[in-house]
């Protein structure tokens, strides 16, 4: 979508962990059982969608084709016209985005917080005391055996160190976004892509309060035209998710 990005990732796959990934062996509880239940369902949700394909992106560094094919094939529900903006949106190279960098503990923790989907998915971790078993590698060795679940054995080491990697990766990225060339190419991509929210398609919505004004008006009634840079300020909007 964004010419000034195609290097980023140089083409780059890391076989071995596109594959650890893929398979649901990366060592983060929620995304393997994420990736786990999309290959016995061809469904997920949108949140953990949008987390299993930043995670493949921004903490292996891998370009996002390929993990891209992959959730194409595998989604019952795959419209590419929907399906590869978000792909690039969620890898942080569309330019009109947010770049967020999903963190697969803290997901877990907001989105399965009884360790119920995780636990039916990944049964090496099904005694694995609760206040572990997001970031299960942190359990003692002692009670890693005594759980049945050796990290290295039973269950696979993350990939990489997660808050690291995507920090990284957002370094990276921003020092993209932060270059002149891309100002020009990220204005074409949001006249292009971007969302349009028409007066005529907008009405006005009423609130406790009595009308709430359209959005896109400033408070003069004038056209707010705050996003008509994307890449005015390339830090704003950055997210540790």
């Amino acid at each position: 979508m964004l010419p000034a990005f195609a290097a980023l990732h140089e083409e780059r796959l890391d076989t071995g962990r596109f594959e650890t990934w893929r398979r649901g062996e990366t060592g983060w509880p929620m995304v393997d059982a994420c990736m786990r239940w999309l290959a016995a369902t061809g469904w997920l949700n949108f949140r953990m969608r949008a987390m299993a394909m930043s995670v493949s992106s921004l903490h292996p560094w891998n370009h996002w084709r390929e993990p891209g094919l992959h959730l194409a094939r595998e989604f019952l529900d795959y419209e590419p016209g929907i399906h590869w903006p978000q792909v690039q949106m969620q890898s942080g190279v569309t330019g009109i985005n947010a770049v967020r960098a999903y963190n697969p503990v803290k997901q877990a923790r907001d989105h399965d917080p009884d360790g119920v989907f995780v636990r039916r998915w990944i049964p090496a971790l099904a005694r694995v005391p609760h206040d572990y078993l997001f970031e299960p590698w942190t359990l003692p060795a002692p009670a890693q055996r005594e759980a049945g679940c050796v990290i290295g054995r039973d269950y696979p080491a993350p990939l990489v160190d997660h808050v690291s990697a995507s920090r990284e990766a957002l370094r990276r990225i921003h020092a993209i976004r932060a270059s002149g060339e891309i100002r020009v190419q990220s204005q074409a991509v949001f006249e292009k892509h971007g969302s349009r929210h028409g007066d005529r398609e907008r009405p006005a919505r009423r609130t406790r309060a009595g009308v709430r004004p359209r959005r896109g008006k400033g408070a003069a009634g004038k056209p707010d035209t705050r996003r008509a840079d994307p890449s005015s300020d390339p830090t704003q909007g950055s997210l540790f998710d």
